[in-house]
This record gives C-alpha cells, structure tokens and sequence, in this order.
C-alpha cells in the first residue's frame, strides 16, 4: 500500500489531506489533494510508468471520489498515466493550451535521447481534456483553484495556487532549485521572468508542493534558493 506523503493538516478550518506518490521514473511527485478523509479529490501530475493502479490504492485508502485531474506541463513523466487515470475515473484532464497537443505527441517536447526510448509508444489523450490560460480559475473541492502560467521550463508551464495556501509549483520551483530550460520550448528568458512576476510575489505562507523532491515554501525559497536570492540581491 502506498504510504509516501500522508499529510493531513488543518488550514483556514479546512482539514486537508495530501497525498504524495513519487512515480519510479524521475521521481515524479503525483499530489493527492482533498479536504478530507471520504471526499471528493484532485490528482495532480500522474507520471510514469503507468501508476494508475498505486493512484487508485491511496483513492480507496482513504475513500476519495477524483473530480478533476490537474497537469502542470507536458512531459512524459507528469503526464504519462493521464489517460487511465482520467478515462477511468471519467474526469476532466486541464493542462495549459500550449502544451496540450504534448499529452498525445511527447516527441516535440522531450531531448533526443529520451525520444529514442520511447519510440514505438502509441500515446493519446484522454476522452475530455480542457485548456486553461493564466489566471483562470477552477472550483473544486470547496476551493479556488487559480492556474498560473509560468512558461521556462516549457512554454505551456503552470502552477496552480489552491485557495492562497498551497502552490502546486510542478517544474517551475523545486527546494533548493529550479527547473531546467534546455528542452524543446524552455527558455532561461522565461524562467527568469516567471521567478520575477510570478514566484516572488506570492505570500510567504505558501506551503509548495513541488515536481520533484520535497515540499518547501516561499519563505523558505526566498532565503535560500540561490536563483530567487540572485533575482534580489
């Protein structure tokens, strides 16, 4: 039974439960997310391989019913179990419309290296898939989901800041670090304008849950990330 991540805090008079599960290629953080034990969730970044069936354990672990499957970019290792994962429990995939057509065609957005791997590999989307743009806002679970657009690491990047607590910062800001720009529409320009406008900005009291590795929050990244200290020093 999966057991990474378990989390349940109480925010705002919200108990909320948070799920991580680090998908084996990559380490991929897949993010769990509901107000509580036996209510509605989103699942966040589902990665690869296949770990729709370890995604469906923590579901049933704790009684949850998915509404909404949430991308933060399109590379393989956060969108490789999308399709199961979204097709099966007959939800809503969102990803930024920049990086849509990726889901279904990772080739035009992954290093030559890993292409080679994957040829062969038939991918496609999921039956229902929405496009979101910055600012947009969802509402699930009682919150208020606002997408963030924060192109760099790819041109189709976002962040999602659920209810001004908790920022689903996906390859965007990591602890310690940043994600890198040298694949296929990354840009250092972009980052660099995306830590500026919409990283630094955000309150302090975020609590992030990042792509890779462990959670962290602004306050902390604004002390000691050495790219966000270089953007104010």
């Amino acid at each position: 039974m999966p057991s990474e991540g378990v989390n349940p805090r109480k925010e705002l008079g919200v108990i909320m439960l948070v799920r991580s599960y680090p998908a084996p290629m990559f380490a991929t953080n897949c993010w769990v997310i509901a107000p509580g034990e036996r209510s509605e969730c989103i699942i966040i970044d589902p990665g690869m391989p296949d770990i729709s069936a370890e995604i469906e354990m923590i579901v049933e672990e704790h009684g949850l019913k998915p509404v909404a499957a949430l991308l933060t970019h399109g590379h393989l290792d956060h969108t490789f179990s999308i399709k199961p994962l979204a097709d099966g429990y007959e939800i809503l995939a969102y990803i930024h419309s920049e990086d849509r057509r990726f889901i279904a065609d990772p080739a035009g957005i992954h290093g030559a290296t890993f292409i080679s791997q994957i040829s062969g590999i038939h991918f496609s989307e999921p039956k229902e898939v929405r496009e979101l743009k910055n600012a947009q806002t969802l509402e699930f679970l009682g919150m208020k989901i606002v997408a963030i657009h924060a192109p760099g690491h790819t041109r189709g990047s976002l962040m999602y800041l659920l209810n001004d607590e908790i920022l689903i910062s996906g390859d965007v800001l990591f602890a310690g670090s940043i994600g890198r720009t040298d694949l296929p529409t990354g840009s250092a320009t972009d980052m660099t304008e995306t830590l500026l406008k919409k990283v630094l900005p955000l309150s302090d009291d975020l609590r992030v849950l990042t792509g890779h590795g462990p959670e962290t929050t602004i306050k902390y990244e604004r002390k000691n990330n050495p790219y966000l200290k270089e953007l104010t020093s």
